[in-house]
């Protein structure tokens, strides 16, 4: 019997092959050319003002909170309020600017909790950054209120998030910066790549300098016009632009991302179909009015570690989103009074949820569940 792993990212190879193949028939396989094409589309599909193809989206966040940084003139150890429930590379942006991670709590969705991110705001608080957990919005809208009271900035970590809505609209364009990651587990996958997203078209422009190494004009740019060899060198900047060979699978992708989740949604719905009536077994809510673009199908178990080897011998391999992040040495150096996501991380399991699972294949992984808990409840 086949195994059933966590991920298994689908491409549809043909039409990415054949992008491919423009890039490589003309010769232009970096920066420029199929990636502004692609930021132009992820600008009309997500309604967002601007749009900047990056290699990751960890390039993105730390982009986000420089640029941030710089304009609004933050001090080395002022401080960003984020959730402790995420991949490290969303908190690890914040350091690389020499700022201070302040852990607020999450809620039942794993999902920042605003009451306790309201409790954690201080005079050194600049932003809070919004994770969109697995997909769902959780109580966005009541951290982009404190926000707006508080005069704070808030980056949206959406990496998750590609194709979830909000009240029937892709969330964003509230917040200082958006971003997306188009890494190959992802629901756009690539090979890795990411977007981000500012709402003031100045901070757009210094990002696309900042991500080419601070040169002021990109190499596309160069090449239409005389004096190729020509430009300028002010500021420090990184290597953080994403390539043609990327953005054409993205623009492939791209086109196809509304049904792709739209089966996500469907294998979640199997989930919670065949494991309702089992009370040992919780499932992590989606908030009422988000469609999710369900990245993730989380559950909760009090024997999270039994269950996960259970499973493995089962030949069914699922995952953990993810590890309290305050448990790591470099963020463990506040107290930071996080009971909820403590607990939560300790019973948390992401479920198989790609694009190549069958009805039979999510009935045997709720068979292999049921077929523990008898065990654990003895």
């Amino acid at each position: 019997m086949d195994s059933i792993q966590l991920f298994k990212p689908s491409y549809h190879i043909q039409a990415c092959l054949d992008e491919i193949r423009d890039c490589l028939e003309k010769g232009w396989t970096g920066l420029g050319y199929k990636t502004e094409e692609l930021e132009k589309k992820w600008m009309a599909y997500t309604g967002l003002p601007h749009a900047h193809y990056v290699n990751s989206a960890t390039a993105g966040l730390h982009l986000a909170v420089k640029i941030l940084k710089d304009t609004y003139g933050w001090q080395d150890g002022d401080e960003i309020i984020s959730t402790p429930i995420t991949f490290v590379s969303t908190n690890l942006a914040i350091l690389y600017e020499k700022l201070e991670v302040v852990f607020a709590d999450v809620d039942d969705q794993l999902c920042l909790d605003p009451a306790d991110v309201e409790r954690k705001i201080s005079a050194r608080t600049k932003a809070i950054m919004f994770v969109g957990y697995g997909g769902n919005t959780g109580q966005y809208e009541r951290i982009v209120e404190l926000c707006q009271q508080k005069g704070l900035k808030l980056i949206l970590d959406a990496a998750h998030m590609a194709g979830s809505r909000l009240n029937g609209v892709i969330p964003g364009k509230e917040a200082d910066a958006v971003v997306y990651s188009f890494q190959a587990v992802k629901n756009l996958p690539t090979g890795d790549s990411g977007m981000v997203c500012f709402r003031e078209q100045e901070h757009d422009r210094i990002c696309r300098k900042l991500s080419w190494l601070g040169i002021d004009k990109d190499t596309y740019s160069r090449f239409q016009g005389n004096y190729k060899w020509k430009y300028d060198l002010i500021d420090l900047g990184y290597k953080y632009h994403g390539n043609a060979i990327m953005a054409a699978i993205g623009l492939v992708q791209l086109l196809y991302l509304d049904q792709d989740n739209a089966y996500r949604r469907q294998i979640a719905s199997w989930y919670d179909e065949l494991l309702e009536e089992h009370a040992t077994v919780e499932t992590i809510p989606i908030a009422a009015n988000c469609i999710s673009s369900r990245h993730l199908y989380v559950i909760r178990s009090e024997d999270r570690d039994g269950l996960l080897v259970h499973l493995n011998r089962s030949g069914i391999f699922p995952g953990v989103h993810y590890r309290d992040n305050t448990e790591y040495p470099l963020f463990n150096k506040h107290d930071a009074n996080c009971p909820k996501a403590a607990e939560l991380s300790q019973m948390i399991i992401s479920l198989p949820l790609h694009l190549g699972l069958t009805r039979t294949d999510v009935e045997r992984v709720c068979h292999a569940i049921k077929a523990y808990i008898p065990h654990y409840e003895n």
